[in-house]
């Protein structure tokens, strides 16, 4: 039997933003179900943080959540399973009230606010959704009675990469999944393995953070129990280091804007030796509809060609604040502190600017 896994889809993200909205549509009608009905599976087990914000939904986003995934669902005859994630919920020691026991309770949809070991095809898999101090009892309990070897969950572990170059420093630690042969989580948006814990990814880039980091979904066989990744090919960032050494305008002017439409788009100088060439290049860029540009000068005369030699932002951003964290007075809780910038930070990733 195979699984279709995803997670971390938050319907919503952005402030409701349409363009957004547009994008998870080509990747849920030209990649996702597509590819389930070419390969005849049936199953969908959703890891949580369907939507994006913890305490309302906007109209307007419902309708596109129904239009496009949930009524594909239903009416197409798949089994989808929901595990409510940190986002789906309004109470941080709750999972009581949450996304999908408000919107979708008189639908067949199985959603789980708490731990639950379902049988797949012969194989057995500890379904566990977020975990906070009102279900952690009976979370720790599932985890040392199950007879699953396999547990998909939205986790926050201590010592796994919450996205690339930083190191999640708390919540569980990976030695309480010991007994587990494969875990697969929602929460962390960067796909990434450690040891016996597999964060997924989100389906779709959601930030710059996002930028040329693969996103997809995965298959999950329960006969192998082996994983395969499935690509998403939409970008919604992209990057054009302009440089107009050595060429010619007909040349400068000819670059494919197409990919650029309905896009975040940052534009890196390298070197514009004629700002009348980069003013007709800027306005066949703004002629290709993107939706946010962004024009960045490269001070250094780097000459970079490739975004591989640029800081990540994210990662530099987090630096910078962890270091200066570090540096303050002994009086001062720098853990905690630590935690609680981190946990701000992520949260302006999803603003919309």
């Amino acid at each position: 039997m195979k699984i279709a896994l995803i997670t971390d889809t938050h319907w919503g993200v952005r402030n409701d933003s349409r363009s957004f909205l547009d994008y998870f549509d080509l990747f849920y009608n030209n990649t996702f179900f597509p590819y389930l009905e070419e390969n005849g599976i049936k199953d969908i087990i959703h890891l949580g943080d369907i939507v994006d914000r913890r305490k309302f939904i906007s109209y307007t986003t419902l309708r596109r959540f129904k239009d496009t995934f949930i009524n594909r669902v239903t009416n197409d005859g798949y089994n989808l399973d929901v595990l409510i994630g940190n986002h789906d919920v309004p109470y941080k020691n709750s999972n009581d009230i949450n996304s999908m026991a408000e919107l979708f309770d008189k639908q067949d949809i199985k959603y789980y606010s708490g731990p639950i070991t379902k049988n797949y095809d012969g194989c057995d898999i500890l379904l566990m959704p977020w975990i906070n101090s009102e279900n952690y009892d009976e979370a720790m309990q599932a985890m040392r009675e199950t007879p699953a070897q396999i547990l998909f969950g939205h986790l926050e572990v201590a010592g796994c990469l919450m996205m690339r170059g930083i190191t999640n420093e708390h919540g569980l630690e990976i030695s309480d999944f010991k007994q587990f042969d494969t875990v697969a989580s929602g929460h962390f948006h960067h796909k990434n393995t450690t040891q016996n814990i597999h964060y997924l990814g989100c389906p779709y880039e959601l930030t710059w953070a996002d930028y040329q980091d693969p996103k997809g979904f995965h298959i999950f066989d329960t006969d192998t129990r082996e994983f395969e990744f499935i690509r998403n090919p939409y970008s919604m960032f992209h990057k054009i280091f302009y440089s107009d050494e050595n060429k010619e305008l007909d040349e400068i002017l000819a670059t494919d804007f197409t990919p650029y439409k309905n896009s975040y788009v940052k534009v890196v100088k390298n070197s514009v030796n004629n700002p009348y060439w980069f003013d007709k290049f800027m306005d066949e860029l703004v002629k290709s509809e993107p939706v946010n540009i962004q024009v960045v000068d490269d001070h250094l005369n780097l000459n970079l060609e490739d975004d591989s030699d640029i800081v990540n932002e994210a990662e530099d951003t987090l630096t910078i604040l962890s270091k200066h964290i570090d540096g303050l007075g002994n009086d001062i809780p720098k853990k905690e502190l630590d935690i609680l910038m981190r946990s701000l930070y992520n949260e302006a990733l999803h603003m919309e600017v």
